[in-house]
């Protein structure tokens, strides 16, 4: 048997998530709330963060300005918890996103093939 989901009507009206652009924000109190990554603000300060995010530059290991959407390098192998193997050098990662909030200088959000979603220092990257 199939199941289908309703996500329900998307809202034109609230602004998309800042943090991943999902299109299905809801108010809950005076916070809007993404359900796709659970990211929550306040719409007075949405303005603010990206405005933070437009003046903030980020450059790879070679010096190149980084910006969302590139197609970056990894320059040296990466050691990641649970895989036996981790990111050889040379692997392409595409449609980059910067962020803000990542943990210990982890500026870069990003999907690398067989190993899914993870964060990236801008260090141990270049441009493509």
């Amino acid at each position: 048997m199939d199941c289908i989901h309703y996500a329900g009507p998307v809202n034109e009206t609230l602004p998309p998530c800042p943090q991943c652009a999902g299109a299905y924000t809801y108010e809950m109190g005076a916070l809007l709330v993404c359900p796709e990554c659970a990211h929550e603000w306040s719409p007075a300060t949405a303005g603010a963060e990206e405005a933070t995010n437009a003046g903030r530059v980020v450059k790879d290991a070679v010096g190149n300005v980084l910006s969302d959407g590139d197609t970056v390098t990894v320059v040296k192998t990466l050691k990641v918890k649970g895989s036996p193997n981790g990111i050889k050098a040379g692997t392409k990662v595409r449609g980059i996103r910067l962020i803000t909030d990542g943990v210990d200088g982890h500026d870069i959000d990003c999907k690398v093939d067989g190993f899914g979603a993870m964060q990236l220092k801008s260090s141990v990257v270049k441009k493509a």
